[in-house]
């Protein structure tokens, strides 16, 4: 089915009622296609009303490091659906990325961007694939937490919660079920990261349970990426973390002939955004060769989320048959199909020339005929017992032998709390270390109970206080370790909350 739209989980609102959307024109080419889709609303009678707001590198440049000022901040929450043509965040200098922040200031957990073949007019290997992407869009390493800890040693956090990867993988499922989607595949790396894509992967086994009509099986998302570029077709939902599914995202929009045809939807609670995948090309600004087919599946999407399908079809099956008559942009131009090559402004012209028209060849739109309802439960957390057993203590140390710095610390004794292993970029290296593992100066020493059974293929940890912690540490900075960070290693409910190192 290759007319699947995106929709919020909220009630969709009727067609007759016109909806006030906010418009960002972006940067690089992205006023030059905004221009070029909303001319084509407009033609088709999309009952819609427009409020611009300036986001991105002007509002960057001018000072404010957001890139978006209090007045879109109100006009956003005021109209709750946003039509957002692609930005620049200017390299350095301490910029964010304006995306991540609407993304994660609003709410808008679900990415969703399906992408289909449009053979033989947008040339691919693959003329049958069909897939959506559903990518969590908030956690992940898209937190953007990271330090610097050391001369030689910078960290990002990665964060994954449960009710993040409920809501996502809740959605991926209704999604499927509200379009007929036969299968959802979820793809994770949790024979690598057992803690953060292992909670994702245990997630998505607890939700799959409760679709049994509906096909899962889960990828390690390195064959899994691998294989969306070979063999697409055995591919239908797919549902992820957010890193991953950016990445996958693009290689299936690039599999399908090009990433500037696909657009995508980011869903909240409340608000709503539409949007090319593809960024904001500065190379190719102001030529007037760009092709808005990315943006315009984008409000394809966006219409369908405010219940006015109709319109939304009349304007995809236009688009559809302005590709089969061969009026391409220079992107997807081919000498053997195409049949005229056209800048942004024409292109958008032979799409209004083709409203009410259908393709012959590619699948016609049918939007209209019912989209259903996706809705997501409140989530329930369920409290359990922590108890905290030890702690891992990270030393920046100049020196290069394990022995010096293991040795050292097995001579500081504080208040019941003993040396288990200390670990260099996750390997350990003390006792027992290889002189062959290169060493920096980030050293992870992990400190347990002096009751802990550790020599055990399966340790045992015994609780400690807190005040123990902090008397380590005093401890340790009394002897001169430069300590740069803390975890704390908790059980819950008596499971291990952290990872082991390697060759523990």
């Amino acid at each position: 089915m290759r007319n699947s739209p995106a929709v919020a989980p909220e009630k969709k609102i009727q067609q007759s009622q016109t909806t006030k959307i906010v418009i960002a024109e972006g940067d690089g080419i992205g006023p030059e296609i905004m221009k070029a889709v909303l001319r084509i609303l407009k033609a088709a009678k999309a009952n819609i009303e427009t409020e611009s707001i300036e986001i991105g590198e002007q509002v960057y440049l001018s000072g404010n490091s957001a890139g978006i000022d209090e007045k879109a901040w109100e006009a956003i929450s005021k109209n709750s659906v946003i039509l957002k043509a692609p930005i620049t965040t200017p390299q350095g200098k301490g910029y964010k990325s304006l995306n991540v922040t609407l993304r994660k200031s609003l709410g808008l957990f679900a990415n969703v961007r399906p992408v289909s073949a449009l053979h033989p007019y947008v040339k691919t290997h693959f003329p049958n694939m069909d897939i959506v992407v559903i990518r969590e869009n908030e956690e992940d390493l898209y937190a953007g937490i990271e330090h610097k800890q050391t001369d030689d040693v910078v960290q990002c956090l990665k964060l994954i919660t449960r009710p993040g990867c409920e809501k996502i993988v809740r959605y991926a499922f209704e999604y499927a079920k509200a379009y007929n989607r036969k299968k959802v595949t979820c793809m994770v790396k949790d024979n690598i990261m057992k803690l953060t894509d292992g909670l994702f992967h245990t997630v998505f086994k607890e939700i799959a349970a409760k679709y049994p009509e509906i096909e899962s099986n889960s990828q390690i998302i390195d064959i899994g990426s691998a294989k969306l570029a070979t063999v697409p077709e055995e591919y239908d939902v797919i549902v992820t973390s957010n890193l991953y599914g950016d990445i996958i995202s693009d290689i299936v929009a690039e599999t399908a002939g090009s990433v500037g045809m696909a657009g995508s939807a980011n869903i909240g609670g409340k608000v709503a955004m539409f949007e090319a995948i593809h960024g904001s090309a500065p190379d190719i600004a102001g030529l007037k060769i760009a092709n808005p087919s990315g943006l315009l599946n984008a409000a394809i999407l966006m219409l369908a989320h405010i219940g006015q399908t109709e319109v939304a079809d009349t304007i995809k099956n236009a688009w559809l048959t302005t590709l089969e008559d061969g009026i391409h942009t220079a992107d997807i131009f081919q000498g053997n199909i195409s049949k005229k090559k056209v800048g942004t402004e024409a292109f958008a012209d032979a799409v209004i020339e083709r409203l009410g028209k259908t393709p012959k060849n590619l699948p016609v739109s049918t939007l209209a005929k019912g989209t259903g309802k996706i809705e997501i439960p409140n989530y329930k957390r369920k409290e359990a017992t922590k108890q905290l057993v030890g702690v891992d203590v990270f030393i920046d140390w100049k020196g290069e032998d394990p022995e010096m710095i293991g040795g050292g610390l097995m001579r500081v004794k504080s208040h019941n709390l003993k040396l288990k292993m200390i670990t260099n970029r996750g390997v350990k290296v003390f006792p027992e270390g290889l002189k062959e593992t290169y060493c920096t100066d980030h050293w992870r020493c992990r400190f347990v109970s002096n009751s802990s059974t550790i020599e055990t293929k399966e340790p045992q940890y015994m609780a400690v206080e807190y005040e123990q912690v902090i008397a380590l540490l005093s401890k340790l900075y009394q002897n001169g370790y430069d300590v740069i960070k803390t975890e704390n290693l908790y059980e819950f409910d008596g499971q291990r909350g952290f990872s082991l190192g390697q060759g523990e």
